[in-house]
Parts: C-alpha cells; structure tokens; sequence
C-alpha cells in the first residue's frame, strides 16, 4: 500500500504519519480538520477492498465499538470510505502498545501489571455488557498511554453474543 501521509480523506481527515501497519490495515496518526482534534484513521489494505467478508468484518469492527462508550476502550468516532476502501475513524492515543513495552522490558513489575489486568478486564466486562466478545485480546491490542492509562483497541473479529 502506498503511503497516503498529507492526503485528505473524505473532506475532514488529514492523513500526518502512518503509525502502525497490520494485516489488514495501516493505521494513522490524522487531524480532524472539521472538529480541529487529533484521531487515528484505520484503513483497509487495498489489495482486501475486494474480500468482502474482511470488508465487513472491518466494518462491524465499526459498528461493534462505536455502540461501546468506556475509558478502557478505544473510542470510535466514523466510518467512511475512500476511493473504495473502509475506513475507521477513532480515538487517537499517544503511547505505545502492551506488546512494545513487553519487547522492550521483558518484563513488568506487579504493580502495572495488575494495574494493566483491571483495565482490560473492566474494558472486557463492558464489552460483554454491550454483548460482543472481542477474540482477540494481546499485547498488540493493548495500548498504554504516558498518564497510565489502558485501553483495548481491535474489535476485528469480535463476535456478538
């Protein structure tokens, strides 16, 4: 996939820096030219524009966690398309993923990791409430930011109950 940095989607994002590449999307770090805010815009890989079991799953990714309003969990604002893929909008967060610190660390104190458990437990707890399970928790899915804060991103391939 090519780099889309500098380019506006959809009339408001403005694409600044990719900040993470997945299977089945690039994520980047966007400004909301509308709402003057910083968000994360996840896009579909082009090359699954035309899958449309991946298509849907990235949009009920969507739907699943825009219906989900909690401090553990990674808020999601819009969905749109562009030049035919799916895109997510959502919360920005400044930090890194559980997986990162762990590559780096090796290993964390008690402290934050319990402090890490009851996070995305509550996270889960309101997932649950809301009747979807999210299937895909990991470290990559963990996002921890500067202030101590936890929150679980990735509803992918969560499933409802």
């Amino acid at each position: 996939m090519s780099d889309l940095t500098g380019e506006l989607i959809d009339g408001r994002y403005q694409l600044l820096r990719q900040v993470a590449n997945g299977g089945m999307a690039t994520i980047y770090e966007a400004i909301d030219t509308l709402l003057d805010r910083k968000v994360a815009v996840k896009l579909l890989r082009p090359h699954l524009v035309n899958d449309a079991t991946l298509a849907e799953r990235f949009r009920r990714e969507a739907i699943a966690c825009a219906g989900i309003t909690h401090q553990n969990i990674v808020a999601v604002y819009d969905c749109i398309e562009h030049n035919g893929q799916q895109a997510v909008i959502m919360q920005y967060v400044k930090g890194k993923s559980l997986r990162e610190l762990l590559d780096k660390q090796k290993r964390l104190g008690p402290k934050l990791t319990i402090h890490i458990g009851m996070s995305i437990a509550a996270a889960l707890d309101e997932a649950h409430d809301k009747n979807f399970i999210h299937r895909d928790v990991k470290p990559g899915n963990i996002l921890l930011t500067p202030e101590g804060r936890v929150l679980l991103t990735d509803f992918g391939i969560a499933k409802a109950m």
